[in-house]
């Protein structure tokens, strides 16, 4: 498995990601977002500030990265560092598919990102990846599985994947939206031959969502390695933005909200991997500080009352602008 990668890494950081969904394309919806990146969005200028934050996660004891085909050019720019770097054999990468990136690098598309869980796409996608990536790739997951996704009762994409799955490549799956702890527990039951076929699940929590964490703690006590997404909500969780509870805490940890927040889901004895969006150096060296952030129980008690109704949650994320 190539998680044991990270269970075997001795720096404290190894179990924090970065994902490049944020810096790999001209357009996300993180709050924020439009003074971090570069005044060009180029293909040259995002490239390079990729390479730069994945030099500088490395350098700061980060072992697993995070990359899909809708976002941008990140399996690219990803394939470019690790191609420069043929020494750095300890990272764990992995990749999503079942979203087409159609902005066409502007910010201004109608659609940023078209999904599509067939057999074809997965086909098609697969053939993406395996061509930029080769062996690289550790991990592949269907991306932002929900319960009606064709993908949990495909028996067809099943034996798609339990074939890479025999071939040295964990499978695995996103969830995203208001049910994703329904969809988490649908996919426990994806067996193949009478296993398992997902080996991993990725799934948004933070201080405001936390409904899907039960189904986590399922998932990891069945042998799954868990991942979490979007643990500062797009930003919602960041800086000025951050609720006072939030904001009090920092002050008091003399640390910043973006480190209490994914500190807060570091504590959670399920999180495996606890994926950082930084779109800069100094905000990744901000977020890793979450390894050395430590709560009293007046602070969790505070923070837990931030949690807001899943249907809320997902309405306000769908709102946000694509910047």
């Amino acid at each position: 498995m190539p998680f044991a990668r990270l269970d075997a890494a001795t720096t404290p950081t190894a179990h924090l990601g970065l994902g490049l969904a944020a810096v790999a394309r001209p357009g996300y919806i993180t709050l924020g977002r439009e003074e971090d990146l570069p005044p060009s969005r180029s293909v040259e200028a995002l490239r390079d500030r990729t390479l730069e934050l994945l030099d500088a996660a490395y350098a700061l004891g980060v072992r697993y990265l995070d990359v899909a085909r809708s976002y941008g050019r990140s399996e690219e720019f990803l394939a470019d560092w690790l191609r420069a770097r043929p020494a750095v054999r300890d990272v764990v990468v992995g990749s999503k598919w079942g979203y087409t990136y159609t902005a066409d690098w502007r910010t201004d598309a109608d659609a940023h990102e078209v999904k599509d869980h067939s057999v074809a796409a997965y086909d098609r996608q697969r053939a993406e990846s395996a061509e930029l990536l080769g062996d690289r790739l550790d991990l592949y997951q269907i991306h932002s599985v929900t319960p009606q996704s064709p993908a949990l009762t495909d028996k067809e994409l099943h034996a798609r994947l339990a074939d890479l799955a025999d071939s040295g490549v964990t499978v695995g799956l996103s969830v995203s939206g208001p049910e994703q702890a329904a969809a988490i527990r649908a996919a426990l039951d994806v067996t193949v031959g009478g296993e398992c076929l997902f080996r991993t699940v990725q799934a948004t929590y933070n201080a405001l969502e936390t409904s899907a964490g039960p189904a986590l703690a399922e998932a990891h006590d069945a042998g799954l390695t868990v991942l979490v997404k979007e643990g500062m909500a797009n930003g919602r969780l960041a800086g000025p933005r951050a609720p006072a509870a939030l904001r009090a805490a920092a002050e008091a940890t003399g640390h910043g909200c973006d480190a209490v927040a994914l500190a807060l889901v570091l504590r959670e004895p399920w999180a495996g991997v606890v994926l950082s969006g930084a779109a800069t150096s100094v905000q990744l060296v901000s977020n890793l500080h979450a390894t050395a952030v430590d709560l009293d129980e007046e602070h969790l008690d505070r923070l837990s009352a931030l949690a807001e109704e899943p249907a809320a949650y997902w309405a306000t994320r769908s709102g946000l602008p694509w910047h």
